[in-house]
């Protein structure tokens, strides 16, 4: 969100500089179903522009915020040459009643082949259930990789729960 990167420009610049992978989440976290096709092209080309101004990263993804998507919202973000992206595990670190242990159980318990976990830059908890998450998963034999990793690349499509599918 621009925000964030307007509040934080250091911390942006750091993320891309140990070689995470970034992906855009709007300008000003709308529900895109409520948009227009216009008014959605105007919040990611906002937040790409923000994220490569002051990280020099090009983004390819997006996950709209809410998990709120339909067709309108993935043939958008397509037209402008973005991945839509969907989590398959939501760790729900952004319920401040949950505890770091919970949110590490949820994760763990729910965890498969592929997974792509919801979390929040945010959470208050989140950084504890990561040093909690991350050795666990790690010894069950999972490896921790950037999203466009876990991508289709050629010839596909987006179901309707949101799941990229092979043509």
């Amino acid at each position: 969100m621009n925000i964030w990167l307007e509040d934080y420009p250091q911390m942006a610049k750091e993320i891309v500089k140990r070689g995470h992978e970034i992906g855009l989440h709007s300008a000003t976290h709308p529900h895109f179903t409520q948009l227009s096709v216009d008014e959605m092209k105007k919040e990611l080309q906002s937040n790409r522009d923000l994220v490569k101004k002051v990280t020099g990263y090009n983004a390819k993804l997006f996950r709209p915020p809410f998990g709120d998507y339909n067709n309108t919202v993935i043939e958008t973000v397509m037209e402008i040459e973005l991945i839509p992206v969907q989590w398959s595990v939501d760790s729900l670190d952004w319920k401040e009643e949950y505890s770091a242990e919970q949110i590490a159980q949820r994760v763990i318990d729910q965890v498969d082949k592929g997974a792509i976990i919801l979390m929040h830059n945010d959470g208050k908890h989140t950084p504890e259930a990561l040093e909690m998450i991350i050795p666990q998963l790690q010894q069950q034999g999972y490896s921790i990789v950037p999203v466009s990793d876990l991508l289709i690349k050629d010839d596909w499509y987006v179901d309707i729960n949101g799941v990229q599918r092979k043509k």
